[in-house]
């Protein structure tokens, strides 16, 4: 099988290399054209066998949006659009029907898995017509985490419902991370305890509260004990607040989420041992930018491949 990958951003890129190293030749285009197979989107589109599968992998709104007009011209009828970006469900069915006006097929794909899906796989929420996905499943299965389909992959129902479902994990995320970095303030704020990053890693293995997000909180702190080059500014990349929205449009109580919404705005007044580790943990699992502390020599987080730098923000999940 054959694709194209349009974005070879912080999870473009790594989303190529696997899917080539699962046995799917894939061609990208990116506006770098160090990382570009193609010069434009019509040289992607002719090394494509037809029908055609091109999955869209770009920051979300506007860039979406024009990458799926653009495609509306140089793809065919029968072809397969895949968008994988952070996008508002609500778009989903916009850029379904401008495709289909062309006879070209749509489907949303929430991903989760940051920067460490090359190797770990990424968790896939789908939302479309059952045929595509079926069609699309090779491409999906190479992109999963490795083991049973059902733990890493679901069609989630129609047009929209992939985005809707990451929409849903973001925003649990959001409350996943503020606990956690609330915590991590108890711990750091008593005189007794002596070994705040000993505490987190013994929780690791045997507690109800281990997790891959704890992982990384064990790693941000081993990297920068106290997290002193972290400043305790957080951003949102907006799936929180759709969250918040939804609920308050299905009148589902949401509290948790809703307070870590906010919290990320307290973030942005004073300095806060917790919202520092939240910030870390982007850094951690997503390759966000996080901010410098003042005074403080280098951020802390996962070191960026030259190559990640060169991409800047390019499709960064949440």
């Amino acid at each position: 099988m054959h694709i194209g990958l349009i974005g070879l951003g912080k999870m473009g890129l790594p989303m190529r290399e696997r899917l080539r190293s699962k046995g799917i030749q894939v061609s990208g285009f990116d506006r770098n054209p160090v990382l570009s197979d193609a010069g434009s989107l019509t040289e992607l589109a002719a090394l494509l066998t037809v029908p055609r599968i091109v999955w869209v992998m770009v920051p979300s709104g506007s860039a979406t949006s024009a990458v799926i007009a653009d495609l509306a011209e140089v793809l065919g009828e029968g072809d397969l659009v895949i968008e994988g970006g952070n996008s508002r469900y609500t778009d989903d069915r916009e850029h379904a029907e401008r495709l289909a006006a062309k006879g070209i097929r749509y489907l949303d794909c929430g991903v989760s898995g940051g920067v460490w899906g090359r190797e770990n796989g990424y968790g896939l929420m789908v939302g479309g017509d059952g045929a595509d996905v079926t069609e699309a499943m090779p491409v999906f299965d190479a992109l999963r985490p490795e083991g049973e389909r059902a733990d890493g992959f679901v069609h989630a129902g129609a047009i929209g419902a992939g985005h809707y479902a990451k929409m849903v994990h973001n925003g649990i995320e959001y409350g996943l991370m503020q606990a956690y970095a609330e915590g991590y303030e108890l711990l750091e704020s008593q005189e007794i305890i002596g070994d705040v990053a000993g505490i987190l890693r013994a929780w690791q293995s045997g507690t109800v509260i281990r997790s891959w997000l704890l992982e990384l909180a064990v790693r941000a702190v081993r990297d920068d004990p106290g997290l002193s080059r972290v400043a305790g500014f957080v951003e949102d990349s907006g799936e929180g607040r759709w969250s918040v929205e939804e609920a308050l449009a299905a009148e589902v109580p949401a509290p948790v989420i809703s307070a870590a919404v906010f919290a990320r705005f307290t973030s942005r007044q004073e300095e806060s041992s917790a919202m520092k580790l939240v910030a870390a943990l982007r850094g951690q699992f997503g390759g966000h930018a996080v901010r410098q502390a003042t005074g403080s020599e280098a951020p802390a987080g996962r070191p960026q491949s030259q190559a990640e730098q060169a991409m800047g923000e390019t499709g960064a999940p949440e």
